[in-house]
């Protein structure tokens, strides 16, 4: 079942949505294009049907986060994508936040349908309503951690979704479990030194097996994730990767975004950004700043919008500013 999304209440820059899909009602937040904004900043508006596209962005939930995101950070880079000309929504996914449905009763049973894609049916179903009501020419998918997850493969299950904006996404089914020897190391580390040391030798060993390995996939790596993050890029979606420190590997750890970017077709229209001195939530100063400037200056490169000079000639410098080649 699919119907089309229904204004619960409106304010003059957002209103609340309502949309029936998959017998499931999901509840969101428009953030309506600010036109008067848009005329003083010196937009040029009449000739947008002609000259660029229409893209909406869409943020997905983080984890168990509602709608809002951690510090309403989410609700921050909607405002500011919408007076920038993109029409933004924020969606809560069945059983989180206003929208109806059940989530099991452990979290890890809820990160396993995460990893599973189990809610890309629910992005992609939503992507088309959306497009029908607002007369989009596509959509852009905007997810954190188990968000991004459910944006790449929603992405790889749509036309609709035009591009994707990941921060700090994960490509492992679970979180990785310590070796028994491990383990007992750590209990005696604070307790004696030889102790420490062989924990040192320990991460040494680990990270030579790693070398050995090469660009072995770990065991728990989640490859029907991987797959769709393959066709995604393969297909020439654009991709802005948005990583703190908490999403660099440690040593010894797999590095899953060299591994994407050695895969033929891998990398495609893939922009690896590090945000320096943010937080894993993204909502601190840092995080939130960072993540507003890199993905309005990435929508603008990815899909131009009819604006003055000194903004189309982020266009004529596509190439330079955001290479097709990833870049660490």
């Amino acid at each position: 079942m699919v119907a089309a999304a229904k204004t619960v209440e409106a304010t003059k820059t957002r209103e609340l949505l309502a949309v029936a899909t998959h017998g499931i009602c999901l509840r969101g937040t428009y953030h309506r294009v600010q036109t008067q904004y848009l005329v003083q900043h010196g937009w040029e508006l009449q000739s947008r049907e002609n000259e660029s596209p229409r893209i909406g962005v869409l943020f997905l939930n983080s984890g168990g986060d509602p709608r809002s995101a951690s510090g309403d950070s989410a609700v921050h880079w909607a405002d500011s994508f919408a007076r920038s000309g993109y029409p933004s929504f924020r969606f809560d996914l069945p059983g989180l936040g206003d929208s109806d449905g059940e989530l099991p009763e452990k979290w890890q049973d809820f990160f396993q349908l995460v990893n599973s894609g189990h809610y890309a049916s629910f992005v992609s179903s939503l992507t088309k309503i959306l497009m029908d009501r607002y007369q989009l020419s596509g959509v852009v998918v905007a997810g954190h951690c188990a968000g991004s997850v459910s944006a790449i493969y929603a992405a790889a299950s749509s036309r609709n979704i035009q591009g994707v904006v990941v921060l700090d996404p994960y490509f492992f089914r679970e979180e990785d479990e310590r070796p028994a020897i491990r383990k007992g190391l750590s209990h005696l580390v604070t307790r004696n030194k030889v102790a420490g040391q062989l924990s040192k030798v320990y991460g040494g060993v680990k990270k030579v097996s790693m070398l050995v390995k090469g660009n072995k996939l770990p065991n728990n790596a989640n490859m029907p994730l991987l797959r769709c993050w393959n066709q995604v890029a393969s297909a020439g979606v654009p991709i802005l990767v948005l990583y703190t420190q908490q999403a660099r590997p440690r040593a010894g750890e797999f590095d899953y975004f060299r591994y994407l970017q050695s895969l033929p077709g891998g990398a495609g229209r893939m922009v690896l950004q590090f945000i320096e001195g943010a937080n894993h939530s993204f909502a601190d100063d840092a995080g939130r700043e960072a993540v507003r400037r890199f993905t309005e200056e990435w929508l603008e490169a990815s899909f131009w919008l009819a604006a003055p000079e000194r903004y189309r000639s982020l266009a004529a410098r596509r190439e330079e500013r955001w290479p097709m080649r990833a870049a660490r």
